[in-house]
């Protein structure tokens, strides 16, 4: 048995079944080989009857209340690795930012995502976006900025208790995802994945999703629950 999913992958060969069991997996699985064929196929799977989450996401904790309903958080740049969500911005071709950054992270409080505001004022005096598809969770907001050190996030969480409640922010650009094409014949079922960091995927470039197979072939992602993805859910690559 394996502490990760990754770990598990490392070791598996065509034909292979990998049993998931309950839990929350926070990493990023790059399968690196495939299956064989149809038949001869790696195959992760969640046990029978448990749930199995993936999160592109860490919990993040140590959070001072700025002002009011306001809370503001410091964290490391060298906490995202090769990596800043929080100095990503979404773009590319066909991607259209109304004017405004928009950025490859996000913030959750107990599973539900803010709403990322351009400028702070929107976030110490937020107004109710009655025409949208969540007016309440409007309110709900988040503002990041960055310099050489430190990433700095301001949320408001509308009377909640970010130290108490779960406050998860994406920090991955993926779930399940390989940076080498031709890993084939992968299925992935029964499993949840959710909160990640992806970018736009226009048509004339790589497209990573939450899951993808980046021009790969005979994969199956069957019964899975996918949300919240930045941008895409699945992709299944350019050609």
């Amino acid at each position: 048995s394996f502490l990760t999913i990754q770990a598990a992958a490392n070791t598996a060969e065509p034909g292979d079944v990998i049993t998931i069991h309950e839990g929350v997996y926070r990493e990023r699985i790059a399968p690196p080989r495939g299956g064989e064929s149809d038949v001869k196929r790696i195959i992760f799977q969640a046990a029978k009857g448990e749930k199995v989450e993936i999160r592109g996401s860490e919990i993040v904790k140590n959070w001072n209340r700025f002002t009011g309903d306001v809370w503001k958080v410091i964290i490391p740049n060298t906490f995202f690795g090769d990596y800043n969500p929080y100095k990503d911005q979404v773009h590319g071709d066909w991607f259209n930012a109304r004017g405004r950054v928009h950025h490859t992270g996000e913030v959750y409080l107990n599973g539900k995502s803010l709403w990322e505001m351009s400028i702070l004022e929107n976030v110490l005096q937020p107004k109710r976006q009655a025409d949208k598809f969540d007016p309440e969770g409007s309110t709900y907001t988040w503002f990041c900025e960055t310099d050489d050190d430190n990433t700095y996030i301001y949320a408001n969480f509308n009377g909640a208790d970010p130290n108490q409640e779960l406050v998860e922010i994406n920090v991955r650009k993926s779930c399940f995802y390989h940076d080498k094409t031709g890993i084939n014949y992968i299925t992935i079922r029964g499993v949840r994945m959710s909160q990640a960091a992806t970018q736009w995927a226009p048509p004339t470039s790589e497209q990573i999703g939450l899951i993808g197979t980046n021009w790969s072939k005979g994969w199956i992602i069957e019964n899975n629950i996918i949300s919240d993805s930045k941008c895409s859910g699945i992709t299944l690559g350019k050609y």
